[in-house]
């Protein structure tokens, strides 16, 4: 899971990623404009680099409960590319998801898990942002 965040996510190492995750993935929480399976991850692991060129995360904690190995993190990026169907803002972002992922025979085999996409979008410009600031 730290390999797959630090180098795949956060380097961009997608040789690691076709060995990290299984050919029968399952993605129970795919994200917009992806499927549900590993060619899912891998279209938005592209979207991702290719509007955040310098896209990161920083893993603040992890836990294992048998085969689940649960994340929470941060990501940031400085958007340069479409996202979301908006246009680069030359913005700064940073977004808090928590991701639960199966690992079985060193793969990883299914995921489910929650980004903070809305505050994504109010950073960008696209939301009103929170009262206060």
């Amino acid at each position: 899971m730290r390999r797959n965040t630090e180098r795949v996510q956060s380097g961009g190492d997608f040789t690691l990623f076709e060995k990290l995750f299984a050919d029968d993935f399952v993605d129970h929480t795919p994200q917009p404009g992806t499927t549900p399976d590993k060619d899912g991850v891998r279209v938005l692991y592209h979207a991702l680099r290719t509007a955040f060129p310098d896209f990161s995360a920083k893993i603040h904690w992890q836990t294992v409960d048998g085969d689940v190995v649960t994340t929470y993190k941060t990501y940031s990026g400085t958007h340069r590319g479409e996202f979301l169907g908006l246009a680069p803002t030359g913005e700064h972002v940073e977004f808090e998801t928590v991701d639960a992922m199966r690992v079985r025979d060193g793969q990883i085999t299914e995921h489910w898990g929650v980004a903070n996409l809305y505050s994504v979008l109010q950073q960008l410009g696209a939301l009103p942002a929170h009262a206060g600031k």
